[in-house]
């Protein structure tokens, strides 16, 4: 039996009916669509889809009909559910899960457009892309590990869209919903050509390095920001500087570079004696973070600059993550609270760079950059009586 992360609901909020039309629409778009991972995102997701749908079928864009919603355990499908999962407690009707089936079935016996989309963060689900995508079902997904993972996997899943005509999408796994992927997709399209990419792809280590003024201690500010769940439940896994890592893959290989996580230059806020501890211990230790970056706090204000954590891809595909000491007027030294930000330096945009910022993190803004995925790829489909 296949599983997905581990923190995927199991017993999710009650999920919309099937997305019900609001009206009759003779000619319009339809897409049969499946949900992988009802948690905080995923449920976002489902909310969006269902509040959206009337307005969407009224205008003919597109018709979604939602086949199925697939948890760690459990999977609910409309061919036993009607209501798909509307009923309560001992009423829903369900599934163990299968993958396999689950996609046979948002695939359907006769051809029709299905999209399936993954908000788990799952490796086993990221490994099955290829195949649903060689099978002609387009795949959305926030989930980082596909692009970022393996090399060859990454090629075999372009490979499989290409074949197939499938469409692979995944705006959402930079900077959550902000136009990140789609803005350098349509710059080297139109025939621009990247100089560099820089950006705060952290919105943790963003909060925290815009908090981080010498009047508290580091630690403590971490501690305040594991205690808003700015952070991931081990705070490592966002000092580490490996999650904006993932994200900097992406880009480059968006951008045509066969970059892999080993290739970037990642600089860890985490002491080596830090590293290995379990969470709880590494959670008591903390205080061992405040010398180090009271020092590099030190070191931004003698040079009249500001520590921002950044990260960095070159024109020839060098990549690196850092703590970095920029001038008090750089684009990066005002961004606020949790925001991302990334500059796009082109041959268009060289004397003043292409900036995009906003909030890139939560499960509202994630849910609406996979929407705007889904919404690429609906009205890219045939029109159907």
């Amino acid at each position: 039996m296949n599983s997905c992360a581990p923190q995927l609901l199991e017993h999710p909020k009650p999920l919309p009916s099937a997305f019900a039309p609001a009206a009759p629409v003779s000619r319009c778009r339809e897409l049969a669509v499946g949900v992988i991972g009802p948690g905080r995102v995923g449920s976002a997701l489902l909310d969006q889809l269902r509040a959206a749908q009337p307005r969407l079928q009224r205008e003919g864009r597109v018709r979604l009909r939602l086949c199925g919603v697939v948890a760690s355990k459990r999977m609910w499908l409309d061919c036993d559910d009607a209501e798909l999962n509307s009923r309560h407690g001992g009423a829903q009707v369900w599934r163990p899960n299968d993958l396999d089936a689950f996609a046979a079935h948002v695939r359907g016996v006769e051809p029709r457009d299905a999209l399936l989309i993954d908000c788990s963060a799952s490796d086993a689900v990221a490994s099955r892309y290829p195949a649903w995508l060689a099978a002609g079902l387009h795949v959305v997904t926030p989930n980082k590990l596909a692009g970022s993972g393996a090399l060859e996997r990454w090629q075999a899943i372009r490979a499989a869209s290409a074949a197939s005509g499938a469409r692979f999408r995944y705006e959402a796994t930079v900077c959550a919903g902000l136009p990140v992927v789609q803005t350098l997709r349509d710059l080297l399209d139109t025939g621009d050509e990247l100089i560099a990419a820089e950006g705060m792809f952290s919105g943790t280590l963003a909060w925290l390095c815009n908090r981080h003024d010498g009047s508290r201690p580091f630690s403590a500010l971490v501690h305040e920001a594991h205690a808003l769940g700015y952070t991931e439940p081990d705070p490592r896994d966002d000092l580490s500087g490996m999650d904006v890592a993932r994200k900097l893959v992406i880009l480059a290989r968006e951008a045509g570079w066969a970059l892999s996580l080993d290739d970037v230059a990642v600089e860890s806020l985490v002491p080596a004696a830090l590293a290995s501890l379990s969470r709880d211990d590494f959670l008591e230790r903390m205080e061992e973070l405040d010398a180090p970056m009271a020092a590099r706090l030190a070191e931004a204000r003698a040079e009249g600059g500001v520590l921002r954590h950044v990260a960095h891809l070159d024109a020839r595909g060098r990549a690196s993550v850092r703590l970095a000491v920029l001038p008090a007027d750089h684009a990066f030294a005002h961004s606020r609270l949790t925001d991302n930000v990334v500059q796009f330096t082109t041959r268009r945009y060289c004397d003043n760079p292409l900036l995009v910022q906003g909030p890139g993190a939560g499960p509202e803004v994630t849910a609406a950059g996979i929407f705007a995925d889904l919404l690429r790829i609906a009205e890219s489909l045939e029109v159907r009586a």
